[in-house]
């Protein structure tokens, strides 16, 4: 490459790189939301959020309600801002999601045999799975029982070893 052209090329990957810095900030300005409302009553905002910190993002699935980002999220948390503002307890709120979404919705389910497989499902993989490997250890511990050498085969070893170039 000739010497002329390297200022010019460098000119235009700066305004490149320029250009694609744009770009992704715009882009990131056009994906940006506007901020979630905040309640009048600061009462009514602190029972939602309580009650969003024990409740599951739908979406998510491992975050809380009060954590989430998502729409559905943003949604039940209007849902029970309403239902907090007409008055209801906490029970009531949370009775009605669970009518509504199932018992997955509450971050901590009740014990009670519908939710026993989220509870003790996975200490019952778990213990299959320390049950499996230890039947497998124990097969291949037979399987590979130390048998010792003959005298023919011991020469062998040690004429292959000492001996290594010799068939």
């Amino acid at each position: 490459m000739t010497l002329h052209l390297r200022p010019a090329l460098d000119a235009l990957r700066t305004m490149l790189a320029l250009l694609v810095l744009a770009l992704g900030l715009m882009a990131g300005a056009a994906c940006a939301k506007e901020a979630v409302e905040l309640g009048e009553e600061p009462w009514v905002e602190a029972r939602m959020l309580h009650l969003s910190e024990e409740l599951r993002c739908l979406v998510c699935q491992n975050e809380t309600l009060a954590s989430s980002r998502a729409e559905l999220a943003n949604d039940l948390r209007v849902e029970v801002r309403s239902l907090v503002k007409q008055g209801k307890t906490d029970v009531q709120i949370k009775q009605y999601l669970v009518a509504r979404y199932g018992d997955f919705v509450l971050y901590r389910p009740e014990v009670k045999p519908v939710t026993w497989l989220l509870w003790f499902g996975p200490f019952a993989v778990l213990v299959c799975a320390l049950a499996l490997g230890w039947l497998y250890l124990r097969e291949r511990q037979k399987n590979t029982a130390h048998h010792a050498l003959n005298a023919a085969q011991r020469a062998q070893a040690d004429q292959i070893l000492h001996h290594p170039g010799a068939p």
